[in-house]
């Protein structure tokens, strides 16, 4: 089962890859937005059921990702998790109206990561819904 992490920073994609790599995903990863689409058209016949996704990145930020995603019928069961700095009501309230379905803000614990997943029935180690 494959998870994505979307970030632009490499401490940040390699942090997120090792927990959810202790938990039983196959973690691919990506720097930006863009990245992330050909990673996801790269595994279009095998999709990460879960993709983090950064809300700053450069050329493609998380919220246009979240947006492209969403626009393609064939990425729908990608589970999008945005993991970000970003803590204004309005902005959380945006991405998960354009689609994310959760939101977690940097930073955080690993037991707030794994609650998060617990809750949209992806954690690996309770079974997947």
């Amino acid at each position: 089962m494959h998870a994505l992490v979307i970030d632009d920073s490499r401490t940040m994609r390699m942090m997120l890859a090792r927990q959810l790599q202790s938990l039983g995903f196959d973690v691919l990863q990506a720097g930006d937005g863009k990245e992330a689409l050909e990673v996801l058209e790269e595994y279009r016949d095998d999709l990460p059921v879960l993709a983090t996704v950064d809300w700053n990145m450069p050329v493609m930020n998380g919220l246009e990702l979240v947006h492209a995603v969403r626009a393609d019928p064939g990425l729908r069961d990608v589970t999008l998790m945005m993991v970000t700095t970003e803590a204004e009501q309005g902005q959380i309230v945006r991405a998960l109206a354009a689609g994310a379905h959760e939101y977690l803000i940097k930073p955080f614990s690993a037991e707030a990561f794994v609650d998060k997943l617990d809750y949209l029935g992806l954690n690996p180690r309770r079974g997947v819904a």
